[in-house]
């Protein structure tokens, strides 16, 4: 059991753990959740020991191991398996020992406790790992020192998880993975057999993996059973409790101030006004719960469609110098197309990507584009690409060079960058901001396809919720290279797997896309794949749910508007009910009576009319959705 005690952290003047507790369970896998800059990776450090805190304690029982994947990737000669194997200090500690040692009792003594510990299966479980995370036997066998560091912080994640320490803790473990590597992640933490405390933005991840949500807010901490659909939930209610407490309070404190201010003044009241006074001064006022609005994203959509296909691909070939990297290629897009891209990190997505986007040309076959066609295209890599010593205002300024000042402030905070923060050096924005940044940038002249590589690392969950809303709203296509399910899930409709040397439309959905990479089959398209071009009945389907996206806005404006107008009716009926339930009613006046009757005629048939034309928008909307 970890328990957290009273525990206050302060970076400079800015207190970042304000006398936190909470208490993790043995077993619990516990998603560690909050805004960027809340200060979730200070308490892991103050957990590793790696910092000291101003007062209080964390602390394990004696004898529990506490792992972490290690901040430098491993970069030696020794083989992957090598890396993970040697994790295990133990066993690797007792197989030296062995070797050496000349006493037939201590080395029955290591014999006995290497069965003990299951040492024997260790390279077999090792290798598992290794292979869930992305690497093949061959991979396994080559010096760690051949890949570059995103492969190797997956080797530093699998030396941790191979441990299987008695805290596991892990920081963002998807950032470094690809979908299938993310799939296989998430099956291995919820069969997880110790606790584990994760910090991560992955909606999926923390409703599928995890069994509490602990809540770090304002330097404080929350624990809530269950996943984090659960969480957001019992938050949601807890700030709708905490607001009604604190308007009742608000009521009662101006009571009691009123009758203070009429008769503390008079001898016969002073008495009870001084109770009253005392009653207000023990008053604590209720702290509001509040609930950090996230910037929405805006992705300007073309003014006119183009007519289908904006590309079309015939026996295309992609690749460098002469590797083929992608061949026989034979796909359409459309204008209002939602595809997701699908296969391992390696198989060619983004070199795809590129291929779509106009950075590279087909070495064979065609690639037919339409005469107007802009594309906009988001990767990660190009946020190096941004000068970190200008300001977002200045990127701006540099795609609009004939605009006013003003307008070009407007245009910046339109992209999220209001008054100061258009004006902050990009060295010195957060990796979300930046991101942010590179994402407006790319899609500033309202494209007809945007293209968008792993677009949410670094963005938390509400940053994520607000890309998906943007990316839903876009009127044009979209084409998704994401480890995120939850994303693909939301925005995409059609699936394209990048695989064995190709890229063919996939038939299936993220439920038989995960039963295929857990059954090791992740290279293969399992020739259903291949089936149904976007002529087929579902991609026509898939088709028609995209083009309705643009309704939601509207539709869910007008479900607001109809809900409203239901509560209204039905509390005017309540009130006109309670009015006629009176015993004297018609006796005394049997024409308001009457009235009263007619009104509420016309209220329950209009409620019934509203009701009806809620169904139906509930039903349109969740078609549309």
């Amino acid at each position: 059991m970890l328990q957290i005690n009273d525990l206050t952290y302060r970076l400079g003047d800015r207190l970042i753990l304000d006398h936190a507790d909470a208490v993790i369970p043995d077993g619990s896998r516990v998603g560690l959740v909050g805004r960027n800059g809340a200060g979730k990776t200070t308490l892991f450090k103050l957990l590793l020991g790696e910092l000291a805190s101003e007062s209080g304690t964390a602390s394990l029982p004696r004898g529990q191991r506490i792992g972490a994947v290690a901040q430098e990737a491993p970069g030696g000669p020794e083989s992957l398996l090598d890396v993970v194997l040697a994790a295990d200090k133990e066993r690797a500690a007792l197989i030296t020992e062995a070797e050496k040692t000349t006493d037939n009792l201590r080395r029955a003594e290591i014999e006995t406790r290497l069965v003990d510990i299951d040492a024997h299966s260790a390279p077999a479980r090792a290798a598992s790992i290794l292979h869930g995370l992305g690497f093949d036997a061959e991979a396994q066998a080559r010096p760690c020192s051949s890949f570059s560091g995103g492969w190797r912080m997956r080797v530093a994640l699998a030396a941790v998880l191979f441990t299987e320490p008695d805290l596991l803790l892990l920081d963002e473990p998807t950032n470094y993975l690809d979908l299938e590597g993310t799939l296989w992640l998430y099956d291995y933490l919820a069969r997880y057999p110790h606790t584990a405390l994760i910090i991560s933005h992955d909606r999926e991840l923390l409703d599928a993996c995890v069994d509490h949500i602990l809540h770090l807010d304002r330097g404080k901490l929350t624990i809530y059973r269950g996943g984090f659909t659960s969480f957001d939930r019992q938050r949601r209610e807890k700030m709708a409790l905490v607001a009604k407490a604190r308007v009742k309070q608000e009521v009662e404190r101006k009571h009691l101030q009123s009758f203070v201010d009429r008769f503390r003044a008079k001898a016969t009241k002073a008495k009870q006004a001084q109770s009253r006074l005392k009653r207000l001064e023990k008053m604590e006022p209720i702290a509001a719960i509040t609930q950090e609005e996230s910037i929405p994203f805006h992705l300007p959509g073309p003014e006119k469609p183009l007519s289908p296909p904006i590309i079309a691909m015939e026996n295309a070939a992609v690749g460098y110098g002469e590797r083929i990297v992608l061949d026989r290629i034979n796909l359409t897009l459309s204008p209002d197309d939602r595809i997701a891209l699908l296969g391992s990190n390696g198989n060619g997505k983004s070199t795809f990507a590129k291929l779509l986007s106009g950075r590279m040309e087909p070495m064979k076959g065609g690639v037919t584009r339409a005469a107007k066609l802009r594309v906009a295209y988001f990767a990660q890599h190009q946020l190096e690409e941004l000068n970190p010593a200008a300001t977002p205002l200045q990127h701006v300024a540099a795609l609009m060079p004939e605009a006013t000042e003003a307008q070009q402030r407007s245009r910046a905070a339109s992209l999220g960058f209001p008054v100061t923060k258009a004006d902050t050096p990009v060295a010195q924005l957060s990796g979300g901001e930046k991101a942010r940044l590179l994402l407006g940038l790319a899609a500033f002249n309202a494209p007809n396809l945007i293209i968008l590589d792993e677009p949410t690392n670094h963005l938390d969950i509400d940053s994520r919720q607000a890309l998906i809303e943007a990316i839903n709203d876009y009127t044009g296509a979209v084409v998704l290279i994401s480890h995120d399910r939850f994303l693909i899930e939301a925005c995409a409709d059609r699936l394209w797997l990048v695989s064995k040397g190709s890229v063919k439309p996939y038939d299936g959905d993220m439920d038989d896309y995960r039963k295929l990479v857990l059954s090791g089959d992740t290279a293969s398209t399992r020739d259903a794949g291949a089936t149904a071009p976007s002529g087929g009945e579902k991609a026509d389907r898939r088709r028609a749910a995209a083009r309705t996206r643009t309704a939601l806005a509207p539709l869910r404006k007008r479900i607001e508007t109809l809900e409203a107008r239901i509560e209204k009716l039905s509390d005017g009926i309540a009130k006109i009910d309670a009015a006629l339930a009176a015993p004297d009613t018609f006796s005394k006046n049997p024409e308001k009576a009457a009235e009263l009757a007619r009104m509420r005629s016309e209220a329950a048939t209009a409620l019934a009319l509203a009701e009806e034309e809620w169904l139906t928008v509930s039903s349109e909307m969740e078609s549309a959705s």
